[in-house]
């Protein structure tokens, strides 16, 4: 996430909702990476969801957003 991000609050708790409806035992990780970060590691939005490495929403843009 970056640090201006408006969606970790409902990111989070959609995250909680969904691991508990499922009764999913996970390890979730949160991290806050500067824009350069995210650009090195392809990172298309903020929040952007990985899950095993993979982004669960990947987009065909250029940039960051």
């Amino acid at each position: 996430m970056s640090s201006g991000c408006g969606s970790e609050e409902s990111l989070r708790e959609n995250i909680e909702a969904a691991l508990s409806l499922e009764c999913a035992d996970a390890e979730v990780v949160f991290r806050r990476i500067r824009d350069e970060e995210a650009y090195a590691l392809g990172l298309k939005g903020s929040p952007s969801v990985l899950i095993n490495g993979k982004d669960i929403d990947p987009q065909e843009l250029t940039g960051f957003s």
